[in-house]
């Protein structure tokens, strides 16, 4: 199948409930993408598995991008050992109270998964038995793959990249720009909450 007939499958699977199918780039690795509603999540990973055109028996991953105001991504890759193609599944959680259903009964392999996201950022995986620290020491605050988290490593001690073209050992040249995840002047300490997404700070480390 290609992936234009595996993502018109998927949908046509979870009809009447909203889907809407792309197709991501790479030429010929793209994959169909499908976007579920987070009340479709579990029933479209079942779907993917148990039907036999799709047949997506092998679960690969399971992870989230922080789309700021607009909420979360929850993106889940599958892949048909028999059929050899893809599938990208995704919903979107608000960032208010980011959580939507577990899917460790479809496939246990995700377990692992969930955990690491909602550590990383702040899902909940509803129905999950154990969403206990996986990679951050247990006093860890915040979650880290949150776009308003700031590196506190970055803003405790100097960038430690090589200079900019044009400077010197003893400085001067071009003005230096600040690297990922250092806070301007004056903002360490509370990140403003990105805008339309009240409630969402995470403390000293985070924002508020």
């Amino acid at each position: 199948m290609t992936p234009e007939e595996v993502g018109q499958r998927m949908v046509a699977l979870l009809a009447p409930a909203e889907a809407t199918l792309s197709v991501s780039g790479g030429q010929a690795h793209a994959r169909a993408t499908v976007d579920v509603p987070p009340a479709s999540w579990p029933e479209a990973l079942r779907a993917a598995r148990d039907d036999a055109e799709l047949a997506c028996d092998f679960f690969d991953w399971l992870s989230a991008v922080d789309e700021l105001a607009e909420g979360f991504d929850v993106v889940a890759h599958l892949w048909s050992t028999t059929r050899r193609h893809g599938l990208l599944l995704r919903t979107r959680v608000p960032r208010q109270s980011p959580a939507v259903a577990s899917v460790v009964d479809v496939y246990p392999g995700a377990a692992w998964h969930e955990r690491e996201t909602h550590e990383m950022f702040g899902i909940d995986f509803v129905g999950h038995a154990g969403l206990r620290p996986l990679l951050l020491p247990p006093e860890f605050e915040g979650h880290p793959l949150r776009k308003e988290f700031v590196l506190a490593s970055r803003a405790a001690k100097p960038w430690p990249g090589a200079k900019e073209p044009g400077e010197s050992e003893a400085g001067g040249g071009r003005r230096p720009i600040r690297p990922p995840g250092v806070p301007a002047p004056g903002e360490w300490g509370a990140v403003p909450t990105p805008a339309g997404a009240a409630g969402a700070g995470e403390g000293p480390r985070g924002g508020v």
